[in-house]
């Protein structure tokens, strides 16, 4: 019995070695030469070479065209597959393709070869190709990986750029687009917080601030779109970008402080307000680009004043190196109206103080702040800031479950509205805001938010000056 069995398992191996010869002997023959016996005989080594989930071409490395020595010897399936580009070609199919060529080598940029010799090294590890030694360290999005016993061991941190959360959002009914930015990518949540946002939480006596007196208004009393940029052309400042620095609270303020400014003079006085002023002199209770609070940045408008962008630019001083970033670089006096010396920019000689009268507080009805845009110019809004946020490409914001629950304050310039009906037809009412992110960011430096529904706490708290 057993020596029926014994020839029964080599009639078996035999048959397998011979159709794995069959098969592979095909890579000699021109393309259009196959027989159905021959599909037949490709289509069960297929199954074999599905059967072993190894990382083949992880270890052997992808390689163009043809290349007959670019192959894996699966020892334990009696089969030979390859990671060159050959293999996806010819009847019946992609049948010599290692199992995990696909993963490896199937991507857009041309595969590369594996530089080290065959068969690789005992020790090191592989990443799209490539061959690392062991203890090397390198980096993967936000995470740090490193070769240990040939496997990779990665932190394990939430990057702010994630694939996923963008196929999420933008196979999904959210009203609004993700994207991929390169100036997040490597960042973590929480250092997207940290360096991205930076305005601190409003203090009780903020949020305990009146509220302006005013006539409201039914919504039907106003225009269906209104955007500040149109009704003051040359008058609202666009978008900048604060950079990998956490003061939000600066350049929102000095943002809406400038537009308030050109409004209240008629356009006679039209320069852009320096938040690098407020970044480095205003050291009250506030840290600069670790964040600092919007009731005091509007204090320092109004007893101190700052000069403008030109002549105290965002970042000038990057070359004189991080202790440089919080030294104030202009002197200024109350009550007088020029700095006590001239402008960090050398090309720039006028050394003004632009100051605003004292902020208040707009009411958070949703007719009550599209008045006071519309009177008066822009305001200025705090809102929670999630994850899923700084991927926002275009569309109508509103937060995503799937982002997670956590989120920082940030603040943002609110100037205008509008309404536009979604795929089932339904109104869908939003806020017109400007970010401080540059002008690659959303829509050219803007984004939508939906309108009236607090969304984010966008209407809980909104400052204005009267100029």
């Amino acid at each position: 019995m057993w020596h029926k069995i014994q020839i029964l398992l080599l009639y078996c191996i035999a048959s397998e070695v011979s159709m794995t010869k069959r098969l592979d002997s095909r890579r000699n023959f021109p393309q259009g030469l196959y027989s159905i016996k021959d599909s037949g005989s490709a289509k069960w080594t297929r199954i074999k070479r599905s059967l072993y989930q190894g990382s083949s071409c992880r270890i052997r490395g992808c390689c163009t065209g043809r290349d007959d020595d670019c192959s894996f010897t699966i020892v334990s399936r009696g089969a030979v597959c390859y990671c060159d580009q050959y293999c996806t070609s010819g009847s019946p199919g992609p049948v010599d393709c290692c199992t995990d060529y696909w993963d490896v080598c199937n991507h857009p940029a041309e595969p590369s070869r594996a530089e080290e010799p065959w068969p690789p090294p005992v020790w090191g590890c592989y990443k799209d190709g490539r061959y690392y030694g062991e203890g090397t360290i390198i980096k993967d999005n936000c995470n740090s990986c490193k070769c240990v016993n040939s496997l990779w061991k990665c932190s394990t941190d939430v990057c702010l750029v994630r694939q996923d959360l963008i196929q999420h959002i933008n196979s999904g009914d959210f009203g609004w687009k993700a994207d991929n930015y390169s100036q997040f990518w490597g960042m973590t949540v929480e250092e997207g917080f940290k360096k991205r946002l930076g305005t601190f939480p409003p203090s009780h006596s903020l949020l305990n601030m009146r509220e302006a007196p005013g006539e409201s208004l039914p919504e039907e009393k106003f225009p269906a779109i209104f955007s500040a940029i149109y009704e003051w052309p040359d008058w609202i400042h666009d978008p900048l970008d604060q950079r990998n620095c956490g003061a939000s609270w600066a350049f929102s303020t000095a943002s809406v402080a400038a537009d308030r400014i050109a409004i209240h003079s008629k356009g006679q006085i039209t320069d852009n307000l320096s938040a690098q002023n407020l970044i480095s002199c205003d050291t009250r209770n506030q840290h600069g680009c670790n964040g600092g609070s919007i009731d005091g940045a509007w204090r320092y408008l109004k007893t101190h004043g700052v000069v403008s962008y030109a002549c105290y630019p965002s970042f000038w001083n990057k070359h004189l190196g991080p202790s440089a970033e919080n030294q104030c670089y202009v002197s200024s006096e109350y009550g007088k109206n020029h700095t006590n010396g001239p402008c960090p920019n050398a090309f720039e000689k006028s050394n003004r103080l632009y100051r605003c009268a004292s902020h208040y507080r707009v009411s958070s009805k949703e007719t009550d702040i599209m008045k006071e845009i519309k009177d008066r110019g822009p305001v200025q809004a705090i809102m929670k800031v999630y994850e899923d946020f700084f991927l926002y490409k275009e569309g109508i914001y509103r937060h995503s479950q799937k982002a997670g629950s956590k989120w920082k304050t940030h603040s943002v310039k609110l100037l205008g509205w509008g309404a536009l009906p979604d795929k089932n037809g339904q109104k869908q009412k939003f806020w017109i805001a400007a970010n401080s992110w540059g002008k690659s960011w959303g829509e050219n430096g803007y984004f939508r938010i939906l309108r009236g529904q607090n969304e984010c706490d966008i209407e809980k708290l909104i400052l204005a000056t009267s100029g």
